[in-house]
């Protein structure tokens, strides 16, 4: 699949987000890269593994919503990464990638919203 028809799934995936998350959503990027920094860097398979030793789908990378404060010096907006190339290889097909962009999404945007890895597995 080329960046763009990804791209065109995560901003899919983006509109349907429930309104009451993405009216919330401030200062937050949302980015499309092959895989992680480490497999990304020529270091051996696995690298890039997510805890549970599968592969990482994507990642949430700044401060949640609920630590920040008015007295935080302003810097670049957080960042949620999706992986494109780890989410392609457990997928099948177009459908498959459509759902697991959807799912990796809600995931890291619900990181942003402070909560934690056993608050998202109800999600």
């Amino acid at each position: 699949m080329t960046r763009a028809q990804f791209r065109q799934l995560v901003e899919e995936a983006l509109r349907r987000l429930p309104k009451r998350f993405a009216s919330r959503l401030q200062n937050v990027a949302i980015v499309v890269e092959d895989y992680p920094p480490e497999r990304a860097q020529g270091k051996p398979e696995g690298a890039g593994a997510s805890e549970d030793g599968g592969l990482l789908m994507g990642v949430f990378e700044g401060t949640p919503a609920t630590e920040k404060s008015v007295w935080d010096s302003v810097s670049g907006p957080d960042r949620v990464v999706l992986y494109q190339r780890n989410i392609e290889a457990v997928c099948d097909t177009e459908g498959d990638i459509r759902e697991e962009i959807r799912l990796t999404l809600l995931h890291e945007i619900g990181h942003y919203f402070g909560m934690t890895e056993e608050q998202l597995e109800d999600v």
